[in-house]
């Protein structure tokens, strides 16, 4: 049985390597790009040992090296016999990977005085052996970026890790926007506590601000709402592969709608099992 822990990921040039390599990264892989071959039965001791702090591993190694296709196969044998690492290879169509290299006008690792096409199967050709070594050949000739991701978080993140994590964000418009916002939703147009003299000095956190801004009719519209549509998107955006989400709540000064509003939407993303924190930005200052 494989080792999803330990993976290593290598193809042709330019069948999307790299952007498998970020995406494992977001699912919790230490990925080393570009590692020797002569150096992975180094890392493999290291980490058989637990002498380096990774759970997950994922190498990504290819043409680049020279001599690769003579001594990664027996590299790969060496280690085999230690642990079973998952080697995965992607591959495309030589139209898709000469495009590909003509739209990013990026060098062929092979190119020097060949042209893209020649480069593309020779490579191909290189590394036969290590593909016919795989225990996963993906082939990237019609697959998009979202369904790359898609595979990947299937195969390699198990069901229980999948909690998405969510940080829910109370903030004042009146020092600005979090940064580094998913969703943003602004709830300036609901009554404000602020311009009644017993609620001005109280916070979100207050029953009697709660009860002020609960009881409008547009404010449980707007949390109706506000449930649908996080409901909608959270599923996709962890079928997607995204891990983290920041929803951020504003209203003028931070200290009471975007308080209690965003209290009452970590509550509903609780009670469907989300994993939720909450931040209030702005409540103190």
């Amino acid at each position: 049985m494989k080792d999803d822990r330990f993976l290593i990921i290598t193809g042709l040039s330019g069948s999307g390597k790299t952007v498998v390599s970020r995406f494992l990264e977001d699912l919790g892989y230490y990925c080393i790009d570009n590692l020797p071959s002569k150096l992975i039965p180094n890392l493999v001791e290291l980490w058989t040992r637990k002498e380096v702090e990774i759970e997950k591993v994922a190498l990504v190694v290819d043409i680049r090296e020279t001599g690769f296709s003579k001594k990664f196969p027996e590299v790969l044998k060496a280690i085999r016999k230690r642990i079973s690492p998952c080697l995965i290879f992607l591959e495309a169509s030589d139209e898709t990977l000469v495009k590909r290299f003509s739209e990013s006008r990026r060098p062929h690792p092979l190119a020097r005085k060949r042209s893209v096409v020649e480069s593309v199967k020779l490579e191909r050709k290189r590394l036969a052996e290590i593909k016919s070594m795989a225990d996963e050949v993906i082939d990237t000739t019609a697959t998009n970026l979202s369904q790359i991701k898609e595979y990947l978080t299937r195969r390699f993140l198990k069901k229980k890790e999948r909690k998405m994590q969510i940080m829910v964000v109370s903030f004042g418009y009146k020092y600005g926007i979090p940064l580094d916002s998913d969703l943003v939703f602004d709830t300036r147009f609901l009554p404000n506590p602020f311009y009644i003299d017993e609620l001005r000095n109280k916070t979100g956190k207050s029953p009697k601000v709660r009860k002020f801004v609960l009881k409008e009719e547009e404010t449980k519209n707007f949390l109706s709402r506000l449930y649908r549509f996080v409901d909608f998107l959270i599923p996709r955006f962890i079928k997607e592969g995204k891990s983290n989400l920041i929803i951020s709540m504003g209203c003028t000064g931070g200290k009471h709608r975007s308080v209690l509003l965003s209290e009452e939407l970590r509550d509903h993303l609780r009670n469907k099992n989300y994993k939720v924190r909450i931040y209030h930005r702005d409540l103190f200052r």
